[in-house]
């Protein structure tokens, strides 16, 4: 690891965690220079959503390099962007009775959001944006001032202004945060100025896998047309079937205006796109580009991967299958250690949290115990207490309880280590 540590920034933060050298992956599975094999519970922090080395993307890849089809276009056409748009207008759109515009933006998550700001500001003429606590929409300027934890604002001394945040579901407990919303934007005095947009994630993944509830969210839809404010989902983590339907705000029957979404959308390869209503399309010619927004290569592998998992409800439903094996086993683990430990398990499809109360660091150590169990599992939240789950999509059974045996034997450690480390100290 010497190599890293000597040429590369100190701003590496997963090499940390995970410290040993990959060589090879395929499906849930990393294997390092030594031959060891990991199972992968973190898939890219859920880029991976189809695995490591899908055979149907890397062969479709694999023929379009050798055919030399086009690899870098900018915004020219292209018979691999023309092939993915109408593979996702036929196969994701229409048949959600969605009515989107798609806009390529540079390759990455912040890339989709910060397009995604600046068109409501556009269209509305408006500088305010709600976000909510504990969102996470990336570390760019503009991202970064809807981002709620301060670890990843402060950095930057940039001014956060024009940015309002308000509480996300359950923050309060039982209370109605979006009473709480409406009540801020009734009152000409309470300082918030209305709002172009709200953006909120509907699971929030960094944040500690939060959940917002379908009421919620369609009350948050209700509020926004009321008080003519776009309302933007970021799916960038948990869309592409992370919850189990494509777009995770399926299951509220809401109609976003603007979707952001990367991550998995590119088949594992860097991408990113805002889904616009039409009537927003209001961009002139030129008006926002990027030097890579024309990633010919992952035209390629969203076009197979839709075609491959999205033309039936069957990785949906293997999805909810997986999240109930997650859940119980988890659940399992956090009876069987309860006189030790207060943890709360939650989730949805696979983004599934084991929210270790009281002592904060647990999570952190259980992620390296878990690492010495050959097992890749990352943690989230404020204060990073949480441990995250978020395996590929299409990880097997066997596979996957072999994952969460791993993380009982990294508990069991972890626990009778700081057993015996307190027993030595009377």
């Amino acid at each position: 690891m010497r190599i890293f540590e000597n040429l590369e920034s100190e701003v590496r933060g997963y090499i940390r965690s995970f410290p040993t050298i990959f060589e090879t992956s395929k499906g849930a599975i990393l294997t390092n220079e030594q031959g060891e094999d990991f199972i992968d519970f973190f898939a890219g922090a859920g880029t991976l959503n189809y695995g490591h080395n899908n055979d149907h993307i890397s062969k479709a890849l694999i023929e379009y390099i050798q055919k030399d089809g086009v690899v870098h276009g900018l915004d020219m056409a292209t018979s691999a962007k023309k092939d993915f748009l109408q593979t996702f207008q036929d196969t994701i759109l229409v048949p959600r009775n969605l009515d989107y515009k798609v806009q390529f933006t540079g390759p990455t998550g912040t890339n989709a959001v910060e397009t995604a700001l600046k068109l409501a500001r556009l269209v509305k003429g408006r500088s305010n944006v709600v976000s909510f606590t504990n969102g996470f929409h990336g570390l760019t300027q503009g991202s970064a001032s809807v981002t709620g934890n301060n670890d990843y604002r402060d950095e930057s001394y940039i001014s956060r202004t024009n940015a309002t945040f308000m509480p996300f579901d359950g923050y309060f407990g039982d209370m109605n945060t979006m009473a709480y919303f409406r009540k801020f934007l009734e009152d000409s005095s309470s300082g918030v100025d209305i709002p172009a947009a709200v953006i909120v994630e509907t699971i929030q993944g960094e944040g500690g896998i939060n959940i917002a509830s379908k009421e919620w969210l369609q009350e948050l839809e209700s509020i926004c047309r009321e008080y003519d404010i776009l309302l933007i989902i970021d799916d960038i983590q948990v869309g592409n079937g992370r919850s189990g339907e494509f777009f995770s705000f399926e299951f509220a029957g809401i109609n976003p205006d603007i979707v952001t979404m990367s991550k998995s959308i590119g088949g594992g390869l860097p991408m990113a796109v805002v889904l616009l209503k039409p009537d927003l399309d209001q961009w002139k010619p030129g008006e926002h580009t990027g030097t890579f927004r024309g990633n010919n290569l992952a035209f390629v592998a969203a076009k197979v991967a839709i075609e491959q998992y999205w033309q039936n409800d069957d990785l949906t439903n293997a999805v909810k299958y997986k999240e109930k094996i997650i859940k119980e086993e988890l659940q399992k683990i956090a009876d069987k250690f309860k006189d030790e430990l207060e943890v709360e398990v939650r989730g949805r499809g696979l983004a599934c949290a084991f929210d270790i109360k009281g002592d904060i660091s647990i999570a952190g150590e259980l992620s390296s115990y878990a690492f010495e169990e050959k097992l890749i599992v990352e943690t989230c939240g404020s204060e990073d207490q949480i441990v995250k789950f978020l395996p590929p999509l299409i990880i097997d059974e066997e596979t996957l309880v072999e994952g969460l045996k791993r993380f009982e034997k990294a508990v069991s450690r972890l626990m009778a280590d700081k057993k015996e480390k307190l027993s030595g100290e009377f």
